[in-house]
């Protein structure tokens, strides 16, 4: 089997593909976005182009890397990037705990979206396959007193829309879904593991 690299520091997605039994070491890719603009691409585009940036990355420093040692088997590279998109804008993380509480209060009592990119690099030939998939999300009212206390936490720093959703569910709040949940939390498993088992099949 091949060895699996995450592209990616976020410990959600570390969990995500951990509960599905998916072997893998975590590598940061050095990539920050935060001042990337999406242009004129759609919003699923937007997504796969950094997933893919951010897997390319880490393809060419994981030699680098302090402990590195060159397998025997194929590595596949997993980047992913997740969007929330409300009323057609791109959402990303909050830069701040102000910024937190503008998007919060945004997403307050409507609905909205949340796009996860991912690419797939095989690092020996840099074959690649990109795609994505979408959830929609609900939101009802949050008392203002628990918003300040979960603005307090500082929970909602490095998450899309300044939530996750496995964890605000936990905490009570107001929240439906439809789609993956993993989807809305940075990989969409469903398809994620689909897709990996037969990225892997050709790459051995």
């Amino acid at each position: 089997m091949p060895r699996i690299l995450l592209a990616s520091k976020s410990p959600r997605r570390h969990e995500l593909l951990s509960a599905a039994g998916i072997a893998h070491q975590v590598i940061e890719s050095g990539v920050d976005d935060g001042q990337l603009k999406p242009g004129l691409v759609s919003p699923e585009e937007w997504v796969a182009a950094l997933a893919y940036m951010k897997a390319a990355a880490a393809a060419s420093r994981r030699v680098s890397i302090p402990g590195y040692t060159q397998p025997t088997e194929p590595e596949v590279i997993v980047g992913a990037d997740t969007v929330v998109i409300d009323d057609g804008e791109i959402i990303g993380q909050p830069r701040d705990r102000t910024d937190a509480d503008r998007i919060l209060n945004r997403l307050a009592n409507g609905s909205h979206s949340v796009v996860t990119g991912i690419a797939l690099i095989d690092a020996a030939t840099g074959r690649r396959e990109l795609f994505w998939d979408r959830a929609e999300v609900c939101v009802g009212p949050i008392p203002a007193l628990e918003l300040n206390t979960y603005l307090d936490s500082n929970l909602w720093q490095g998450k899309a829309g300044a939530y996750n959703l496995a964890e605000r569910l936990s905490a009570g709040w107001p929240i439906t879904y439809e789609g993956d949940p993993g989807t809305i939390m940075g990989l969409p498993m469903l398809m994620l593991i689909q897709r990996l088992e037969s990225f892997i099949r050709s790459s051995i």
